[in-house]
């Protein structure tokens, strides 16, 4: 069935910038927004989460006026019997919401389902570009997205030379500063859209983990490129030399937080890259800085949403590592109850606190930590799209299942992101305010880090001996005069 142009547009609460309701093609349709109570009930998401999904829908709803019917019933179904006529919507973001959305189109509910304007790559031409390929390497569908889209392009040659950039944007945070001390980010305003949603969503009285707090992301679309101005004038210049790195009062650094209305669909990624480019070619911004940011955003976000569905929804069961261990309450309840080692209670009152820490306190905290610790990978997915703010269901497997806890074997990464104390001791300010000493294996005061790698790579150095990255660390391992005695602390430490 196909629907003709004046049938109603159904946008999902991650569907709402004007690529999505106000092109040509579609800024004659009405729109119809639904707020499902049992889609709140379902998970245990994060409070601000909500907050942000809700207030982001409600502020459409007021911006388009006339042309929107909102409705908050206690189902998607209920709302579309209830709107009372046939709707067209776009590829929805998860696997579930796309088998949902098939069986609505068998029931008439909707009439067609369009290519979602979410991303610069489309799924057909995904499709095209992966072929019949069995491993994929993301510098590959990165150097090939700066072709097609001719970013960072001279000609069919990288600017400068060099696709890759990464060499400079590996900085430690600077010695004897408390902050990285560039411009703060944008910051939103509430409004009585947002002092209504934090009313409604006490009123459900929802199973939520977090805690409530004032709006810290973009919302709008006016909002999302407000916040997307000010970070390419006032802080991607410093964005590239420090993207790795973490200091204790710095919790934004210089990073852009444009990941929640990215993933609301509030601003689309070429936009972004494109504004970073002209940085760059009028000399406000290092091509180094220009360069990693591009690489997130054209590259590594859209690999990452092509690959959710090139692997299909039995990805997140990969488990190669054989990890079994059930979540901490630490992690899963976010009630404060952290643990000592600073670096992991700061990371985890981060998310309870905003629902948000960049990407290295996400890879090399907490999905190291859970990496070392054996936690059960396909737990951990879950837990991290529905405790972040800018986590959905598309987003997670590939960064936590292959990325983070190597659990599909090396399809996306070349070997497991673990590490000991030292490169946390490296890149972050944490290890000089703990009690636990990252330089130490052993001992009451040896880093759960650095003993836990070393408990790590004993328990997988079958593997890791096969693998030409990971193989000397074998080697280093088996000439630690005192491993057993780790191996026994690490088998019984009980404060994780």
């Amino acid at each position: 069935m196909t629907a003709d142009m004046s049938s109603p547009l159904w946008l999902f609460g991650d569907q709402l910038g004007p690529h999505f309701h106000s092109t040509d093609e579609h800024r004659d349709r009405d729109v119809l927004l639904i707020e499902s109570a049992r889609v709140f009930r379902r998970r245990r998401f994060h409070r601000q989460k909500l907050h942000l999904v809700v207030s982001g829908m409600r502020h459409l709803a007021e911006e388009l006026g006339d042309r929107a019917t909102y409705l908050r019933t206690e189902t998607y179904r209920e709302g579309l019997e209830q709107f009372g006529r046939p709707v067209v919507v776009f590829e929805p973001t998860s696997h579930a919401a796309e088998k949902f959305t098939e069986t609505l189109v068998q029931e008439g509910l909707v009439e067609d389902v369009l290519p979602t304007p979410m991303f610069a790559l489309s799924r057909a031409d995904f499709a095209e570009w992966a072929g019949n390929r069995h491993q994929f390497r993301m510098e590959t569908f990165y150097r090939d997205q700066r072709r097609r889209f001719e970013i960072l392009m001279s000609g069919d040659e990288p600017v400068e030379g060099k696709w890759n950039l990464d060499e400079e944007n590996r900085e430690p945070p600077p010695k004897k500063q408390l902050t990285l001390g560039v411009d703060p980010p944008w910051w939103p305003s509430e409004d009585s859209i947002d002092e209504q949603v934090r009313e409604d969503i006490d009123a459900m009285e929802l199973d939520t983990v977090g805690s409530d707090g004032q709006r810290l992301f973009a919302v709008t679309a006016d909002e999302a490129h407000k916040a997307l101005d000010h970070f390419v004038s006032y802080r991607l210049q410093d964005f590239g030399k420090y993207e790795d790195a973490v200091m204790t009062e710095d919790w934004t650094m210089a990073h852009s937080l444009l990941s929640v209305p990215l993933n609301l669909g509030l601003l689309h990624p070429l936009d972004a890259a494109v504004a970073a480019e002209d940085a760059w070619r009028s000399g406000d911004a290092s091509l180094a800085s220009v360069e990693g940011f591009i690489r997130q955003i054209l590259g590594w976000r859209e690999y990452v949403w092509h690959l959710y569905w090139h692997f299909g929804p039995e990805y997140v069961d990969n488990n190669k590592l054989d990890a079994h261990e059930p979540l901490p309450t630490w992690l899963t309840e976010l009630d404060g109850d952290t643990p000592i080692a600073k670096c992991l209670s700061e990371t985890v009152n981060g998310v309870r606190d905003r629902g948000w820490v960049h990407h290295i306190p996400r890879l090399m905290i907490l999905g190291n930590f859970a990496l070392q610790r054996g936690y059960d990978p396909k737990a951990l997915t879950e837990w991290f799209a529905t405790a972040f703010v800018d986590g959905f269901a598309w987003v997670m497997p590939v960064n936590v299942i292959g990325m983070s806890q190597h659990a599909d074997g090396g399809l996306i990464a070349t070997k497991p992101y673990a590490s000991g104390g030292a490169y946390l001791n490296r890149m972050t300010d944490y290890c000089g305010g703990c009690e636990y000493n990252p330089k130490k294996r052993l001992g009451a005061d040896a880093c759960p880090f650095t003993a836990g790698y070393w408990a790590f790579v004993h328990r997988h150095r079958d593997r890791l001996a096969q693998n030409h990255r990971t193989a000397r660390q074998v080697s280093s391992m088996n000439r630690l005069p005192d491993l057993d005695q780790v191996l026994e602390q690490e088998a019984h430490r009980e404060v994780f």
